[in-house]
């Protein structure tokens, strides 16, 4: 059994596109530095190497943690495996290659133990996101490639979803910890819910997260629920698209963009929601469920999205559904219901209690050590089942 001052002063680099300070960070990133500060209160040293932008410094320390900024979206993988090479981070005792689609190649770059982090598997993704050529290397890359390359590594999944997905890419099972998100403590705003019924979409506005079923949702049922309104919280690289489909629409006052809001805002509108919809094609947790969740709103999701199946307890603590029709008769049937929305609702904010960041940060600290000690773990969260 290994001990937590195992960590102690061993330097642990994490290897990342983005970090929460990019503009285009979301709960992937949220995840990383949650884990990753774990890891400094167990007193190791933590780097992480990610993408530069606008919004932070090449260089700089937060919290314990040390940030190294290298290269664009791109790029980054190619500055990350080479500051490997050249020790330019120091000497490292174990790497965390967070694989976004495309890993870091760390595994080439150093024989110290390297972890792989996956939220989620992006079969779906790359062609909607990457039409054509570069689309099909990706997903090559992710789906042959890269299982190859750390056919000897630890991984850790964030829901058993993806490690489902992952053992259907030839990841072998006993290699893949299920380290799930926690949920930060709630915000008290006391805004109450809405007089008039109120949607909420939460998240990075991307072609995946299919936001216009919400907007189709809100547009249909507006004559059945007067006064709705679905409001549309984030940014992303999709937004104008976002603005005229509601335009084409004719949503009128009904869809309101939020666009990029603080802390405080969201939690506003994550209270006075009547519901969460969460349309999104694929999910690896859906860390804003367990947001919404801890002020009593529901969400409506669909199962297909994977992790969604595990953040959200069906008919307990907000609904799956399996298709578009399906999405937009489970919101009108919450909107209309006061006593059953009440109801998941409660359900909803006792499952946002059963996932901590302390607990997270328990579990990926074991997987570390195990892979430092040369051990594999495949342990379940003590959550699941």
């Amino acid at each position: 059994m290994t001990h937590h001052h195992d960590l102690a002063g061993r330097h642990i680099a994490f290897f990342s596109w983005r970090d929460t300070h990019n503009p285009e960070g979301g709960g992937a990133e949220r995840y990383l530095e949650k884990v990753a500060g774990g890891l400094v209160d167990r007193g190791a040293k933590v780097t992480i190497l990610c993408a530069a932008h606008a919004a932070a410094p090449p260089d700089e320390v937060v919290d314990g943690i040390r940030f190294v900024r290298r290269g664009s979206k791109l790029t980054v993988y190619v500055g990350g495996v080479r500051a490997l090479l050249r020790r330019e981070l120091g000497r490292v005792d174990a790497v965390v290659d967070v694989q976004n689609g495309l890993p870091f190649f760390t595994r080439v770059a150093t024989r110290k133990p390297v972890v792989v982090l996956v939220h989620h598997v992006h079969r779906e993704q790359w062609p909607v996101v990457y039409p054509g050529l570069s689309g099909r290397v990706g997903w090559w890359i992710e789906r042959r490639l890269a299982p190859w390359l750390y056919r000897a590594c630890q991984y850790v999944a964030v829901s058993s979803a993806t490690r489902q997905e992952l053992v259907g890419l030839g990841v072998d099972r006993g290699r893949i910890a299920v380290v799930h998100n926690g949920t930060d403590p709630v915000v008290p705003v006391g805004v109450g819910k809405s007089v008039h019924p109120s949607i909420a979409v939460v998240g990075r506005l991307v072609p995946h997260k299919q936001v216009e079923h919400a907007i189709d949702a809100a547009v249909a049922l507006r004559e059945r629920h007067p006064g709705l309104r679905l409001y549309v919280v984030g940014s992303g690289w999709w937004e104008a698209e976002l603005h005229e489909y509601a335009a084409a629409r004719g949503a009128g006052e009904t869809v309101v963009f939020e666009g990029h809001v603080d802390e405080r805002r969201k939690h506003e509108i994550y209270e006075q929601s009547w519901l969460l919809a969460l349309p999104s094609l694929k999910e690896g947790w859906g860390l804003v469920i367990g947001e919404a969740g801890m002020h009593r709103t529901p969400t409506v999701a669909y199962a297909a999205a994977g992790g969604t199946r595990e953040s959200i307890a069906d008919g307990r603590s907000g609904l799956l559904v399996t298709d578009q029709d399906a999405f937009t008769a489970a919101i009108d049937r919450l909107l209309s219901d006061d006593a059953e929305r009440g109801r998941l609702g409660e359900g909803a904010n006792h499952m946002s209690h059963q996932f901590t960041w302390q607990h997270a940060q328990e579990s990926f600290a074991r997987v570390l050590e195990g892979a430092l000690a040369g051990e594999m773990i495949d342990s379940q969260d003590p959550d699941e089942g």
